[in-house]
């Protein structure tokens, strides 16, 4: 059995999504405040949703007094760590300027409060990646 001249041609790739502004603003506007990617598509209530949870969830880390990770080349946990606070965008850069959640805790909730900020950074980029597909067109 040889090889047929139709087996050795290829499937055309898709094209590739048309860059639109409002593909490269709404994920930029989305990162930096949560919700907000949907919001400037008048997506308003599933924008206003992803704002209140990602925003209550972050704040209620930082009340809990979870550790915010800083930018380092260390642990590879405490990489991924600053990874996920930094999904939640204007939220990580005011609590860093303001110095919150620097110190070490002693508090039982401070556990579940660096994860409630990790978690709601990864909320945000699943919101950055789904106002992304609305954009493009890909999504409804």
């Amino acid at each position: 059995m040889a090889n047929s001249s139709e087996d050795k041609k290829k499937a055309p790739a898709p094209p590739s999504p048309p860059l639109t502004t409002m593909s490269v603003m709404a994920p930029a506007i989305g990162w930096l405040i949560p919700g907000a990617g949907h919001i400037i598509q008048k997506r308003w209530i599933r924008g206003g949703l992803l704002l209140v949870s990602i925003a209550l969830m972050f704040l209620l880390g930082v009340m809990m007094d979870g550790h915010v990770y800083k930018p380092n080349g260390g642990d590879i946990l405490d990489i991924l760590g600053f990874v996920g606070d930094l999904g939640a965008g204007a939220l990580y850069i005011v609590v860093r300027v303001l110095g919150v959640g620097d110190g070490a805790s002693a508090h039982v909730s401070a556990d579940y409060g660096k994860v409630f900020i990790i978690v709601a950074g990864l909320l945000n980029f699943i919101s950055v990646a789904d106002a992304y597909h609305i954009a493009i067109g890909k999504k409804a």
